[in-house]
């Protein structure tokens, strides 16, 4: 099966001219809108990568799934459960667990690149992983690129 690399832009990545309202039991102070655009999607559906950006305001927000984000631009202040605050810019990075909620408040407007990933239950996602494992050590499966193996280290520092 052939496979397709992806790449953009994210500062130039047009999400489109329609801002969607968050909704309205989040909002806690302004009228942040928000857009977004799903660049890739995983073979398996349990991942994807997209761009989301938003405007001024402060709201809560809940993730229902594990959230890996690159902040592309602008600025946001997200407090946690415990009360803490942090801050996030251009080039900051954040992992959001599923099941995470927290207050973000955003002064200016904030654009980010996320990857979201549906949580596999524990034993399965072993299983998975084992799977997977056993598949590569057969030759089934080439999907991570092999490993140097340490003949291959000695050739290139021979060079």
């Amino acid at each position: 099966m052939s496979k397709s690399v992806v790449m953009a832009a994210s500062a130039n990545v047009d999400l489109g001219p329609t801002m969607q309202p968050m909704r309205p039991d989040s909002v806690l102070s302004g009228k942040p809108e928000s857009r977004s655009k799903v660049l890739v999607r995983s073979r398996d559906w349990t991942s994807h990568i997209l761009i989301w950006e938003c405007t001024a305001g402060r709201f809560n927000w809940h993730y229902d799934q594990d959230e890996s984000v690159v902040v592309v631009s602008g600025e946001a202040f997200m407090i946690n459960e415990n009360g803490e605050e942090r801050r996030f810019g251009a080039g900051d990075l954040g992992f959001f667990p599923a099941g995470t909620s927290c207050t973000w408040y955003v002064p200016n407007g904030f654009r980010k690149i996320a990857l979201a990933r549906e949580p596999l239950w524990y034993p399965l996602g072993f299983a998975v992983k084992v799977w997977n494992k056993l598949l590569r050590v057969i030759g089934l499966n080439h999907s991570p690129s092999p490993r140097p193996t340490s003949e291959l280290r000695v050739r290139v520092e021979q060079l």
